[in-house]
């Protein structure tokens, strides 16, 4: 399965912190079918913990997702900063999920070529 960040949501890693190897650890639970919430349209909530702490008080992820294909980051949020995201944002989200679900493998790789989409290594 291939992962993927988007250029906004690296900028919200990269200022958290937060290493790949915990995103990658996010995508590996929901493929193994630990998905914390899956809200409709291929979009799936992943908490993501805090260097050193769990999962519990850490970070939500809103993830495109399908199973043995990808995984694309999508937007990240501080559980102390929001406690969730609101309905008008939730049907955004899982109108980007479905487009980015619904690209083919060339306009995937032209998102990486252009930057819009970043791919996450598995190496960590």
């Amino acid at each position: 399965m291939r992962v993927f960040k988007t250029k906004a949501f690296a900028r919200f890693v990269r200022r958290e912190g937060l290493a790949d190897t915990s995103l990658i650890e996010a995508a590996n639970r929901a493929g193994k079918g630990l998905i914390d919430a899956d809200l409709g349209g291929g979009l799936i909530k992943q908490r993501v913990a805090r260097t050193g702490q769990g999962r519990r008080g850490g970070y939500r992820m809103l993830l495109a997702f399908r199973a043995g294909d990808r995984t694309i980051f999508l937007f990240g949020f501080a559980k102390s900063e929001r406690d969730n995201i609101d309905t008008e944002d939730l049907a955004l989200a899982r109108d980007i999920a479905g487009s980015w679900l619904s690209a083919d493998a060339k306009q995937i790789a032209r998102a990486v070529s252009d930057g819009l989409l970043i791919e996450v290594s598995h190496a960590g």
